[in-house]
């Protein structure tokens, strides 16, 4: 088991930026995946980016060039620096940790960009 904890949301204005930051209660390292998923009301829930164990990053198109996915193993935290912020990415943003035979999600943070 392994619990998530997501923090760094809130309310921003349109171009702003905004840093999120995942806790985890245990090691990361055994994950072959971290991602940030996002789900904005009346839609489904969506990858925004992801990062496995070589630190190789996914990222939907929506985001490529504005977001930014990390990891720090160490002390267990994943990141997603965000930055030329647009009220389209408002939405719950939710952690994700995936190996086969595993998958844990944190409670969700909000982010509100405002235009």
């Amino acid at each position: 088991q392994v619990q998530l904890v997501e923090s760094g949301g809130g309310l921003v204005q349109a171009g702003g930026s905004l840093r999120l930051s995942c806790a985890a209660s245990r090691s990361i390292f055994s994950f072959n995946n971290m991602g940030w998923y996002r789900q904005a009301p009346g839609k489904q829930r969506e990858l925004v980016a992801a990062i496995n164990g070589f630190g190789t990053t996914n990222y939907a198109d929506s985001v490529k060039g504005r977001f930014t996915i990390s990891r720090d193993n160490a002390k267990n935290t994943v990141f997603l620096q965000m930055n030329s912020l647009k009220p389209e990415d408002t939405a719950v943003y939710y952690c994700n940790a995936f190996s086969i035979g595993q998958d844990y999600w944190g409670q969700g943070t909000q982010v509100t960009v405002s235009s």
